[in-house]
């Protein structure tokens, strides 16, 4: 009997308070590793979190985004603006609590996942345009992602490029 009276406490609780609870265990930095893993699931709660950002407002995550920025944000068709505003989440936000360096690999690379996801919902001739695509995307974002991260070696021999 007692078993059963906290079972259904429990799960009243849970009902009333859903995240609640689990939210306020967890830091900003928890709540960012957990929607930057490159992963459907990881970009799945991230988006459910755009959706419904209140519950996350105490957080105060930097939700802005410039999309692809100078880059088209959906290229020859392909939907890459959500994949794009992810990738902006993930650097502005780990920028804000300094420890960009550290994340900015895997938010890259979480970048790429969702861009190839993308992609798989192409049929095969137009997917192969779209992978070389979000492939380039992702060499850009890794190279030139980050002005801390472009070493001028790599502008000389961009700039070299360019006069040929």
């Amino acid at each position: 009997m007692t078993r059963r009276v906290l079972i259904v406490l429990f799960l009243a609780v849970a009902v009333l308070f859903p995240a609640t609870a689990a939210q306020a265990a967890d830091s900003k930095a928890t709540v960012l590793a957990r929607w930057t893993q490159p992963t459907a699931s990881s970009t799945a709660a991230w988006n459910d979190a755009r959706a419904n950002r209140g519950p996350w407002a105490s957080y105060g995550f930097d939700w802005s985004t410039d999309y692809c920025s100078s880059s088209p944000d959906n290229p020859l068709g392909f939907k890459f603006e959500n994949s794009c505003a992810h990738h902006d989440f993930g650097y502005r936000n780990y920028k804000a609590i300094g420890t960009f360096s550290a994340n900015k690999a895997r938010v890259d690379d979480t970048f790429y996942a969702d861009l190839k996801r993308v992609c798989a919902t192409y049929g095969t001739v137009s997917a192969a345009a779209c992978y070389s695509l979000a492939w380039t995307y992702y060499q850009a974002v890794k190279l030139f992602g980050s002005l801390a991260s472009v070493k001028q070696a790599d502008i000389d021999k961009a700039a070299t490029l360019i006069k040929k």
